[in-house]
């Protein structure tokens, strides 16, 4: 049997963290995780470039839906199969594990665990999608949910219960799943804060060859590929909220702005670490978005205390009906919202994944899911029935321009929300304000995660790497910009969504593997 295999000598490996790394220029990076990751990146810049935006994007587009139709119940399936193994792990024995062993300290105080956790997950979606997405699905924007009659009470209630669902526990179980499997044989079996450690019970030494090369290499290109969509992405509703508010023009050259003032004051934070950069900004972004939500709910407090049982209720009554992916008569709706959204968080999850790991040292299996499911969805809960409350307020009495005028230019949604309140002006300002540090948390932490892997799992590499990644991140998100605008955006979207496929399969052995090593550890 190949060493590591069973049960008992999973602890057996010889294998040494970066002892296949190579160090020159300053650098220390796994080879050939480093160099393949770089050459895909490069040739994807150069087939954007040669190819043309439109066309990468129509092929990659005809590769994502052909994925999303033929594929919809492996993602709704694997969905619901990380929510119960996590909340199953939640109570059985193996939530009494530490990780880092039975003597482990956590190395955060819960709050600033949770705000590390909480603005790397999808801090800056709730940001984009809380007003959009509930209007979109009251008014039928692209089909309803389960293909209720849109502007009705049943389409109010599905509109909050949807919005929930895709923000709420499937998401956080995804995340968790693989931030436990890292975090378990990171710290509790001293293998490599890599993806493909994770492989070790199932594969054991052959995880270290080229098997484990090509799960570490699929993890940094979704990670690098989604992040950069999102700072492309979010570029554009920060010079939206700019233009709304200031008046600036919101072309291309400010989106370029944004990116580059983002990717340099993530590279101050990397510089400075977690302690002194991540955990500060994840902070201070906890901050901005409580004193935010804060101010929009006592300002509608007649709507918005209303609608958080509403959104509750709606959630748990519709979960079950909306995790079923068979004779769905919403087909059109399902996949192109949920199973789009179930693709993309798992293209995602590598890098949250990885994220939540490196700062949950010291925690219990119970703790850490606990934390990792279920308060990040009570938060979301009260942030999308506060901002998607009062926004379909508005469309039911016809109040300013989503009122009248529906759902138009996504970016502005919140902003157009934002202008039939008091103080609007200010909310907005405090918007913008948030958009952009919820980025800089997103890029800098993201920095720190394709540089472990692409340093075969250290978490003490040169400075230097961090920063080179911080900074690749903001290249490509501008280059894209440049040559395509929103096509090549949206084309390297459809390439990190089509990722997902691999790696959706990659996690159901991920629940495996993780379960294989569970049963070694003493509690």
């Amino acid at each position: 049997m190949t060493k590591g295999i069973d049960k008992y000598s999973i602890d057996s490996t010889d294998y040494t963290i970066g002892q296949d790394n190579v160090q020159k220029w300053g650098f220390d990076v796994h080879n050939p995780v480093f160099g393949i990751s770089a050459g895909f990146i490069a040739l994807f810049l150069v087939l954007t470039v040669v190819v043309d935006a439109d066309t990468a994007k129509s092929a990659l587009d005809g590769i994502k839906w052909s994925i999303i139709n033929k594929f919809d119940w492996l993602f709704m399936w694997s969905g619901n199969i990380f929510v119960v193994f996590c909340l199953a792990l939640v109570v059985s024995p193996f939530g009494k594990i530490r990780l880092g062993g039975t003597d482990a300290v956590a190395d955060y105080s819960f709050i600033s665990w949770l705000a590390m956790l909480f603005a790397a997950g999808m801090g800056i979606g709730l940001m984009f999608w809380s007003v959009a997405e509930p209007v979109a699905y009251f008014t039928g924007w692209f089909e309803t949910p389960l293909g209720v009659e849109a502007n009705t009470a049943r389409a109010k209630e599905l509109a909050m219960g949807a919005t929930m669902f895709h923000w709420g526990l499937h998401p956080w179980a995804i995340y968790g799943v693989v931030a436990l499997s890292l975090a378990f044989f990171a710290y509790n079996k001293g293998l490599p804060l890599s993806m493909r450690s994770i492989f070790y019970p199932i594969l054991g030494d052959r995880a270290w060859g080229w098997a484990g090369h090509i799960v570490d290499i699929l993890a940094v290109l979704a990670t690098l590929f989604g992040l950069a969509t999102s700072l492309g992405l979010g570029a554009q509703q920060a010079a939206s909220g700019i233009h709304h508010v200031f008046g600036v023009e919101s072309g291309m050259t400010l989106q370029i702005v944004v990116i580059a003032v983002v990717t340099l004051l993530a590279v101050v934070s990397v510089l400075r670490g977690i302690d002194g950069g991540v955990k500060v900004i994840s902070n201070i972004n906890m901050i901005i978005a409580f004193l935010l939500l804060i101010l929009v709910a006592i300002i509608g407090y007649a709507v918005t205390f209303a609608a958080i049982p509403e959104t509750l209720m709606a959630y748990i009554k519709n979960i079950i009906p909306l995790s079923n992916p068979h004779g769905r008569e919403d087909e059109a709706w399902m996949h192109g919202w949920t199973v789009f959204y179930w693709a993309w968080w798992i293209s995602w999850s590598p890098f949250v994944g990885m994220f939540i790991a490196r700062v949950s040292k010291g925690r219990t299996v119970r703790q850490f899911i606990t934390a990792v499911l279920i308060v990040p969805t009570a938060v979301t809960v009260v942030w999308m029935s506060v901002f998607g409350g009062m926004a379909i307020d508005q469309v039911v009495n016809q109040v300013g321009s989503l009122g009248t005028n529906g759902l138009g230019d996504m970016p502005l949604a919140m902003f157009e929300m934002f202008d039939e309140l008091p103080m609007g002006t200010m909310l907005s300002i405090v918007a913008v304000v948030l958009v952009l540090v919820f980025f800089i948390t997103s890029s800098d932490s993201g920095s720190l995660v394709i540089d472990s892997i692409t340093a075969g799992g250290k978490v003490d590499a040169p400075v230097i790497q961090r920063v080179f990644w911080a900074f690749m991140e903001g290249a490509i998100a501008v280059a894209l910009l440049w040559i395509g605008g929103n096509e090549a955006i949206a084309a390297l979207q459809a390439g990190a969504i089509s990722s997902a496929l691999p790696f959706t399969v990659i996690l159901l052995m991920m629940c495996v593997s993780l379960l294989l090593g569970m049963r070694t550890e003493k509690y």
